[in-house]
């Protein structure tokens, strides 16, 4: 932290000058009003691409834009939904009626009105280019009925029990700002027009984020006068900026270095198991998917991953907990579900894969793949903890079963869209989500863009039965008919190998010692959230 435009020893000579010209009391207003000002540095552990909030749903995008944006409603530290811009109810079950705050205001200085609402929920569906965007949130909403200035009803054609998950990922910006604004706009900070408790002062790529408190925030005044997101996603240097001082907080913290930072009394450390799942995105839709060959380097005759043997057989190969205690050294959980424990629709008999060679051997053999083939593993490199050691770690299990693999590992601003274009066969990606249904949903529905199914089904799954059960649950209001439902989905999507589940992230963060933070499950620093300690 640093508490400072003037302090005691910024300057006698300074004071005594200002002590000429004003009155005592004047000079000690000045300095009271002086040490309130505060500046908060966290490092973040992977690039903000862009400041548009309804471009692509990448978590570290999200992570600067909740400073600016905000949605009607969230999820607090433990993910359970809270209101945040509105309360809302059901009046019927293809209905979801929404309040506005009354005197919430953009930055801009105007109110926040259902006009805005209505456009930030169409908005998502207009945009072009994106590698994976929000439409699939606003999907289900076939109507909008602007009730008077704070009440909004959304209809859907049929229940849909997600709508409060759903919309806590949908930000609200300002209609008159961002009305034909692009990207580049949001990104110079021209349509970057929020309700949040801070505003936008620099955009940076690859660099920073500059905020400024939002005085005006409806929320109340935050601790922070100044807030500096700064870019860092090499682990070690990371760790070093904060043991320089340079920054006062840091998310994801290096396995490596958990040990010293825990010892040192300067700092201290917040953990919690993650809502994000670690998993591969396996090609089990194309006949020939590039990077996939036979040992020989020649083309194969079918695709192998499409056979669920083959699927259940590098599954079987991995040793999710050799991963989890000494790649991950501690910080992670063998995984089976596509959600982690704490998450609506994780099915407890649903277990990890046991680790079984020689098995994994047998079901390679009777797939008619005796000899194995080789594979490329595509990765990014400094996005989740850990990332590429976890996919070299996963190559080198399945080269023992015969399975040849290379690792491509990527920073995250090129992997995404190589990954997108499906380049790879198999395809590593971390996913966290407020519920089972919601993640097969984007991860492995059968891909239709009318209903925003599939947005991010990189390895191409398609299941009629699987689609049934994903529609089934999320449409669904009862909760508890829900959680049966979409645990029903979970164990099917296990049973198809729809994806790989390796493990579930336990994150941490790491700050200096006069700084407290509530960790949270849905992994997403916020700093109006860190707040001061009494020595």
């Amino acid at each position: 932290m640093r508490f400072f435009f003037f302090t005691a020893s910024a300057g006698r000579a300074t004071l005594r000058g200002f002590l000429g010209g004003l009155g005592v009391l004047a000079v000690q207003l000045l300095l009271a009003a002086a040490a309130q000002a505060a500046e908060l540095r966290i490092g973040l552990s992977a690039d903000v691409t862009t400041m548009d909030p309804h471009f692509i749903a990448a978590q570290p995008n999200l992570t600067a834009q909740h400073h600016v944006f905000e949605p009607l409603l969230h999820v607090d530290e433990r993910g359970r939904p809270i209101p945040v811009l509105a309360t809302w109810r059901t009046p019927d079950p293809l209905t979801w009626e929404f309040t506005l705050r009354k005197g919430v205001r953009f930055h801009d200085g105007t109110e926040l009105s259902t006009e805005d609402v209505a456009f930030s929920l169409e908005r998502p569906l207009t945009m072009t280019g994106s590698p994976g965007g929000f439409a699939t949130y606003v999907k289900p909403i076939v109507a909008k009925e602007i009730v008077d200035r704070y009440t909004i009803r959304l209809k859907t054609a049929t229940p849909h029990g997600a709508m409060p998950q759903d919309l806590a990922e949908v930000m609200i910006v300002s209609k008159k700002a961002a009305q034909g604004a692009a990207s580049p706009d949001f990104d110079s900070g021209s349509a970057a027009i929020g309700t949040g408790p801070y505003r936008l002062t620099r955009f940076a790529r690859g660099s920073r984020i500059e905020l400024a408190r939002n005085d005006q925030y409806w929320g109340g005044k935050t601790p922070w006068d100044r807030v500096m997101l700064t870019i860092l996603p090499s682990d070690p240097v990371r760790t070093a900026a904060l043991l320089s001082g340079n920054i006062d907080a840091i998310e994801n913290v290096p396995t490596a270095d958990l040990a010293r930072l825990s010892k040192n009394p300067a700092f201290r450390l917040e953990q919690a198991v993650s809502w994000r799942t670690i998993f591969l995105h396996v090609d089990q839709a194309r006949d020939h998917p590039p990077g996939l060959r036979s040992k020989s380097g020649q083309p194969l005759a079918n695709n192998p991953l499409k056979d669920v043997r083959v699927r259940h057989a590098l599954s079987q190969a991995i040793n999710r907990t050799a991963i989890a205690e000494r790649v991950m050294e501690g910080l992670a959980m063998p995984a089976g579900n596509i959600v982690s424990p704490s998450v609506i629709g994780h099915n407890p008999a649903v277990k990890p894969d046991a680790y079984d060679a020689e098995g994994a051997k047998k079901l390679l053999a009777e797939a008619g793949y005796p000899d194995g083939f080789t594979v490329t593993i595509g990765t990014p490199n400094n996005r989740y903890i850990n990332d590429e050691q976890v996919a070299q770690t996963v190559a080198q299990m399945w080269s023992r079963i015969g399975v040849t693999t290379r690792v491509e590992a990527l920073p995250l601003s090129v992997y995404f869209g190589k990954a997108r274009n499906r380049e790879f066969p198999v395809a590593l990606l971390g996913w966290g989500s407020l519920a089972a249904d919601m993640s097969l949903r984007s991860l492995a529905a059968t891909p239709n863009p009318d209903k925003g199914y599939g947005a991010w089904n990189w390895g191409g799954h398609s299941s009629a039965k699987l689609d049934t059960l994903v529609e089934r649950s999320l449409g669904t209001v009862d909760p508890a008919m829900r959680e049966t439902a979409a645990r029903e989905a979970a164990a099917l999507a296990a049973t198809e190998v729809a994806v790989i589940p390796l493990h579930y992230q336990i994150v941490t963060w790491a700050m200096k010692s006069q700084l407290s933070y509530a960790a949270r499950v849905d992994e997403f620093t916020f700093a109006w959230q860190f707040k001061p300690r009494n020595p």
